[in-house]
């Protein structure tokens, strides 16, 4: 598939890609070669092939679906300026 200089001009102003005359003739040929590849793929049987994610089949680990404090509240506000129990304390900002 060859691909003409407007084309390559339009997609080069869509990226914000500024080229010159010079790498725009490059630029239409290498697109060129790539659309051809990828019409190349079209041409493949995936009738059946399976989708997959991943090539290798593996189950993804859960953990239990818990909520808890962590257990370290108070590691937490050990360096805050000001605290109240396991609350950061800030200046009042909106009145």
């Amino acid at each position: 598939m060859q691909v003409d200089e407007a084309t390559v001009r339009h997609i080069a102003r869509l990226a914000r890609i500024a080229i010159s005359d010079e790498e725009a003739e490059a630029l239409g040929a290498e697109l060129g070669t790539i659309l051809a590849w990828v019409e190349q793929l079209g041409e493949v049987e995936t009738g059946d092939v399976e989708p997959m994610a991943r090539v290798v089949d593996m189950a993804i680990k859960q953990r239990r679906d818990v909520v808890d404090d962590g257990g370290c509240c108070d590691d937490i506000v050990a360096n805050a300026p000001v605290r109240e129990d396991h609350f950061f304390v800030v200046p009042k900002v909106v009145e």
